[in-house]
């Protein structure tokens, strides 16, 4: 069965007042997440906060099975947390890595991630070891096995980088950490919600994404995904009593699922905002949304080409719904300003974003483009015409 893309756009308000190709920044939400979290504010201004979170207590608990389901994990394996990178930390800094301990990345890498391995290098005295780029620019599966030691400790990679199209092999290198026995961290930040998302598959222990981009859900919220079989021994860099209830006069007892990584306080209209995305992602079928969204990028680079000075910039040779690219005499910020100003948003992606992988392949600040399923051929086209009349 196809998509309904008459009832998707209906479902997508913002779609009439701009044409919206950033789904990799923050993408558009549909009436559902609108409604689920107006919905809950409405009710905290009538009735109080405490009572509002009480009286959708059970919606409230759903969320953890809509992401569980959405990933293929066990509610009791998912955290939701304020955003993707604070997810990302509380597995990271939970890890007790000690001095001499190697961490395993690729060039890639988002900013926000490395600059934590940065940080123990300098605290903790670790080593932090990148692995090389195969010819087509995705992760050199080859290579990891080469770059083990005994000390290596964590393997933690980026599936999908902020500055293009890449795919890296997430499932190929899952294989490898499990072979070894080497915990495996995934950032899936820019992949949840634009392909189907299978942890048994990678064979991840820790996974991190956010709901603010293909997910289509509020910005400040996010999840984490630990393995259960990790969870009794994982304890968080930080609790509160939420996470680890006070039981005696000297003692707290961590809970037994993956909430001990998150605080007493959060956000429950756009917890009740995240449910909703999830669910409608999870209603459209992954794989459908897959097909679309990636068909529409491959649309984009396929015209783009057609624009003078325009260069196509995304590595690797498998591409999802993000494309990057520069045109000869356009500054980037520059261009996604003066697009703005006529209704069209795209992005762009500064060098400091992924230093190595910009370092290697010498990038400049790229423009960014990441079409979703509820866009249309057409809309690219307007890009394209814009793009064209600015060169």
């Amino acid at each position: 069965m196809s998509l309904d893309l008459e009832k998707i756009r209906a479902d997508t308000p913002g779609l009439a007042t701009v044409n919206h190709l950033l789904a990799s920044g923050s993408a558009l939400m549909p009436k559902p997440v609108i409604d689920a979290m107006t919905g809950h504010i409405l009710l905290e201004a009538s009735i109080g906060g405490y009572e509002a979170a009480a009286d959708k207590a059970d919606d409230l608990d759903a969320v953890y099975g809509h992401v569980a389901t959405l990933i293929n994990a066990k509610p009791c394996e998912i955290a939701l947390m304020e955003n993707a990178t604070a997810a990302w930390c509380q597995a990271f800094y939970a890890l007790p890595l000690k001095r001499g301990d190697r961490i395993l990345t690729c060039q890639a890498e988002y900013a926000a991630n490395y600059v934590a391995y940065l940080q123990r290098a300098k605290r903790d005295g670790i080593i932090i070891d990148v692995i090389p780029n195969d010819e087509s620019g995705a992760i050199d599966v080859e290579a990891i096995e080469d770059l083990l030691t005994e000390r290596t400790a964590l393997i933690a990679i980026t599936w999908i980088p902020t500055n293009g199209g890449l795919v890296n092999p997430a499932i190929s290198v899952g294989k490898i950490a499990n072979k070894h026995g080497i915990p495996y961290l995934l950032d899936a930040c820019q992949a949840v919600g634009q392909m189907p998302v299978d942890v048994r598959e990678i064979g991840c222990d820790y996974m991190t994404a956010t709901g603010r981009k293909f997910l289509r859900g509020p910005r400040g919220t996010g999840f984490l995904y630990i393995r259960e079989a990790l969870i009794e021994q994982t304890e968080p860099a930080m609790i509160d009593h939420f996470a680890a209830p006070w039981v005696a006069a000297k003692e707290y007892a961590l809970r037994p699922d993956a909430r001990r990584f998150e605080n007493w306080e959060n956000a429950y209209a756009l917890r009740a905002g995240l449910g909703a995305a999830v669910a409608y992602a999870n209603d459209i079928g992954l794989d459908k949304i897959q097909k679309r969204a990636w068909h529409l990028a491959d649309y984009f680079r396929l015209h783009i080409t057609t624009v003078n000075g325009a260069r196509l910039r995304d590595a690797g040779s498998n591409f999802c719904a993000i494309a990057s690219f520069t045109i000869d005499g356009l500054d980037p910020l520059t261009t996604v300003a003066t697009l703005r100003k006529q209704g069209i948003n795209i992005g762009a992606s500064d060098p400091n974003s992924t230093l190595l992988d910009a370092q290697t392949r010498h990038l400049p600040t790229v423009l960014r483009v990441a079409p979703h399923y509820y866009n249309t051929k057409q809309e690219i086209d307007a890009l394209i015409k814009a793009l064209r009349a600015m060169v």
